[in-house]
This record gives structure tokens, sequence and C-alpha cells, in this order.
């Protein structure tokens, strides 16, 4: 029997990295002087994948994200896993901002990696399991293929290739 390789497509964060980018943008913060005095706080919570960012006005919550966004790029946390909620005022003239982190890849993006897989018509088999896609194949070079297909398309999130095998 021939043997089947096959590899994972997954999304992941890894929330160590945005812990210590958020350590990192709450130090700077409080080194500057723009924000000295001011209701700035950043809160992670990790269960739940949230971002918290609470701040005095839109134009102080921008900079914070400034910020960050600097961070996360220096740690290798990928932009397209943050999802950012609708500014909303929150209690004592202060601004909220919720941001949830990608993890995992939703089933609407899974049908869609899975769709252009099997229109490029490659002797592979592409399912979903979960969270992630297996990609399976008799050939190394169609996986290679796949990948290559897969890392020119943008489907709107960051996208790893894992358990090659």
């Amino acid at each position: 029997m021939a043997e089947q390789y096959s590899f994972d497509v997954v999304s992941t964060v890894e929330m160590q990295e945005v812990k210590n980018a958020i350590d990192q943008t709450m130090k700077e913060i409080r080194q500057r002087f723009d924000f000295k005095g001011t209701k700035t706080a950043l809160t992670l919570q990790e269960k739940e994948k949230v971002l918290e960012v609470i701040t005095d006005d839109e134009y102080k919550l921008k900079a914070v994200l400034d910020i960050f966004k600097g961070k996360c790029v220096k740690r290798n946390v990928s932009l397209k896993a943050l999802n950012y909620g609708k500014i909303e005022h929150a209690l004592g003239g202060t601004v909220r901002q919720r941001i949830a982190i990608q993890h995992g890849i939703p089933e609407d993006k899974a049908k869609l990696i899975v769709k252009t897989i099997k229109e490029k018509k490659l002797k592979v088999q592409a399912q979903i399991q979960g969270d992630h896609v297996r990609v399976q194949s008799k050939s190394k070079d169609e996986l290679q293929a796949v990948i290559g297909l897969l890392k020119q398309q943008d489907f709107g999130i960051d996208l790893q290739y894992v358990n090659y095998r």
C-alpha cells in the first residue's frame, strides 16, 4: 500500500508572545509624557482570548493600538489574528475597545480553504477537522503545491502549516 503524506493548515497565536507585547506596550505607555495621568489599561482575558483596551479618548486609543501593533510585529504575532470590536464609551468619560484574538480557523474560512484546494484539481484530499484543515496526498510534491497555492491566497486570517509528514 502506498504511503500517505499529510499536513495541517492551522491558525494559532502564541499567547505568551501576546502577553509580552502587552507588557512592553504598558511599559512604553508608562514612560511616555503624553500618557502621564491617563486611565490607560490593557487587560487580557486569556480563556476568552480577548484583549480590552481602556483609555481617556479615541486619540489616545489609536496611539495605544499603534504601539501595541508595533510590539506585536516585533514579536511575530500576526496582525491578521486581531479582530477589532467597535469603540464604546465607558464609565468616567473613557473609551473601550475589545480585540478578539483569532485562534483556530473559523468554519466558513475552512470551507473556503477546502474549496480553493479542490478547484485546483490537485491529487489531494482536504478535510475540515475541528478548527484546522488536514490535507493528505500520496505525493509530497502535491502537498508542496497546495502550500504554495494557499500562501498566494488571502483568506483574511494568518495560516500556518504544521505536522508535515
